[in-house]
Parts: C-alpha cells; structure tokens; sequence
C-alpha cells in the first residue's frame, strides 16, 4: 500500500479477523488497522494525514521515507575492486552497487 510517498506493510490476524497495517522506511511508529481491504486502505491515508498534521500542529518535521540515497565508505581497496568488478561487467560502479545490494537485501528478508 502506498499513499503519499508512504509504504505500508499489512498483516492478518484471523483470529481477530483483522488487517494490521504499519508505516515501513521511517523512524516514526504509524499503525492501522481495518476489517476490510477497503476499510484498511482508509485507515492507512487517515493514519498518514494525522501523523502530517500533528508533525504540523508541532512544529515538528515529518519523518519521511527512505530516499534511496546511501552514503557509503569503504576502504580504497574495496573502491577500487568494485569498480573493476562493475567495469567487468560493463556496468557503473553505481549501477553494479544498486544491483549488489538489492541482491543481499533480498536474500535476507
């Protein structure tokens, strides 16, 4: 689910026989819940613009989502390998790093 620029990761109790939805990639903690898929998707915008307003009414800045932008540092070592290991491969040493990661990430989930 996703409602301006939030992401959201939902669950089913069936015990309950309910959805529990929370707001993934920030540091904030934002949950939702509903008995339906219609009532979830509400719940979730409902739970996005009060979390923007009470930031508002604070004074406060919204934790936003992750931006996709990862400040790295590795040894010169490491520099220089990846880039030949993304040279061998015909890629960016951006692109080879995007590719690499999201293959480690995946594979731990």
């Amino acid at each position: 689910m996703q409602y301006k620029g939030y992401r959201a990761a939902v669950t089913f109790d069936d015990s309950a026989n309910v959805f529990h939805g929370e707001v993934v990639g920030t540091r904030d903690v934002i949950t939702f819940e509903g008995d339906s898929v219609e009532q979830l998707q509400k719940e979730f915008e409902f739970s996005i613009d009060d979390y923007l307003a009470v930031c508002a009414e604070r004074g406060r800045e919204p934790n936003r989502p992750y931006s996709g932008k990862i400040p790295l540092r590795v040894s010169p070592k490491v520099h220089r390998d990846a880039a030949a290991a993304a040279k061998a491969q015909g890629k960016t040493l951006n692109a080879w790093l995007a590719e690499t990661v999201e293959r480690a990430a995946t594979h731990t989930l």
